[in-house]
């Protein structure tokens, strides 16, 4: 059963403001796309937005409200399910299962994610870097293969660059922020990363041993980026265009915390949008075959 027009429009228009106001990088870079991408690469932030929102809202993790967060969590991937069976009205839901349908992301992507979510109700550490790959990999690397047949590769060589840019993508979220996630009780960072550097993070202190971790880190994560710049190739030249700024947008976050010293507890580093709409304009104007 395919989901009223107006309701589509709206819900399409609803995952615009949602990228707009809270994922700025993969806004700035969908507006590269053709309207029908652009309104796809929306879509599916929106639901990533909405399902990371219940478990990163305030208290949500804490013993008391656990369960109850569990439970909308549980909820909201049961009515996106029930939606991609034709079944339900929410706009942003109709709009994602839309984009699903025609864009042949399988269901099961949509299941990792949400079983991602529901681990960081009980998981708060992760022991080592292996781990934490497990942790992304319905949490990070998917979304890499969800964004992918909207972006139409030319190429299936571009499935493994797509994983490693949303790898990228989240660890480099995770560098950011440490000071808020301690917040939350949760330590991203492998804890065999932590005793080898001979940091405690909940110090909450940028020591020389904690700024020897972050190059690390940082190291490991631009590590990625340059593997996710191979796929560049296997993208037509208005999805190059937009994985590029989207790409340069968010490693620009890793110049930011270097700029700090490493220092990403006093406060949290942040790329203005003045800057993110200027790199995107200057991008916008340089050849595809310098951006590839």
């Amino acid at each position: 059963m395919s989901a009223d027009p107006a309701v589509l429009q709206e819900g399409y228009a609803r995952s615009a403001v949602l990228t707009r106001d809270y994922g700025t990088t993969y806004y700035w870079g969908a507006r590269t796309l053709p309207a029908a991408q652009r309104r796809d690469v929306y879509s599916v932030y929106a639901l990533c937005r909405l399902a990371d929102d219940i478990v990163d809202a305030p208290h949500a993790t804490d013993g008391e409200h656990r369960a109850d967060t569990g439970t909308r969590l549980a909820d909201f991937a049961g009515l996106f399910r029930a939606h991609r069976a034709g079944i339900g009205e929410d706009p942003v839901l109709s709009a994602v299962a839309d984009t699903a349908e025609r864009r042949d992301i399988p269901q099961e992507c949509f299941e990792r994610f949400f079983g991602a979510m529901a681990s960081d109700l009980t998981v708060t550490s992760y022991p080592t870097y292996d781990d934490l790959l497990g942790y992304m990999e319905g949490s990070a690397a998917v979304i890499g293969e969800m964004m992918l047949p909207v972006l139409e590769p030319t190429d299936p060589r571009a499935y493994a660059p797509a994983r490693d840019l949303g790898l990228a993508f989240q660890l480099t979220n995770f560098l950011r922020d440490v000071d808020e996630d301690l917040d939350r009780d949760r330590h991203y960072l492998p804890l065999e990363d932590l005793e080898r550097f001979g940091v405690d993070p909940d110090q909450r202190s940028a020591t020389d041993e904690w700024k020897a971790l972050m190059r690390f880190e940082i190291q490991r994560t631009r590590a990625l980026y340059a593997h996710a710049d191979t796929g560049m190739r296997y993208l037509p030249p208005a999805s190059a265009r937009c994985v590029v700024i989207a790409r340069r947008l968010y490693a620009r976050i890793l110049d930011l915390i270097e700029d700090a010293d490493y220092d990403v507890f006093s406060s949290r580093v942040r790329l203005p949008t003045w800057r993110k709409a200027g790199l995107a304009a200057r991008l916008l104007v340089t050849p595809v075959a310098l951006l590839r």
